[in-house]
């Protein structure tokens, strides 16, 4: 009977375990079904790890994160200059997410330039 007890909690185990692995490796998060803190948290881990080098798009950057909290674009003849902003910090439960919850990302032509508190002024003074 112990035999038998035995062989069931560890066939119950490596089957937990497989399963486990199977929803890690090919379960995709999708931050637009988040709780606003999980998305938060999941909008600041992908941030952070954002680099010029990597030639971060616009599309690349809308895949990954889903719509922006915040947006505003400008075309000036040929440039296309697009800041968005994804909420990163809690400050105000108020139910409205402002700017000074979010982090910037600004975008010329599709391409990444600038991130966080200094984008939104770098937008303003490019589109002057």
């Amino acid at each position: 009977m112990l035999k038998k007890f035995i062989r069931y909690l560890i066939l119950g185990l490596g089957l937990y375990a497989l399963i486990a692995t199977l929803v890690i490796a090919f379960y995709k998060d999708d931050p637009q079904a988040m709780i606003w803190q999980d998305r938060e948290s999941f909008n600041k881990r992908y941030i952070e790890k954002l680099s010029l080098d990597s030639q971060t798009t616009l599309n690349t950057v809308l895949d990954y994160l889903g719509s922006p909290d915040l947006t505003f674009a400008k075309r000036d003849n040929e440039q296309v200059l697009q800041v968005i902003f994804y909420r990163t910090q809690h400050i105000t439960s108020d139910g409205i997410t402002t700017m000074d919850e979010c982090t910037g990302l600004l975008f010329k032509n599709g391409q990444l330039i600038l991130w966080g508190p200094s984008a939104y002024s770098k937008y303003q003074e490019e589109i002057r």
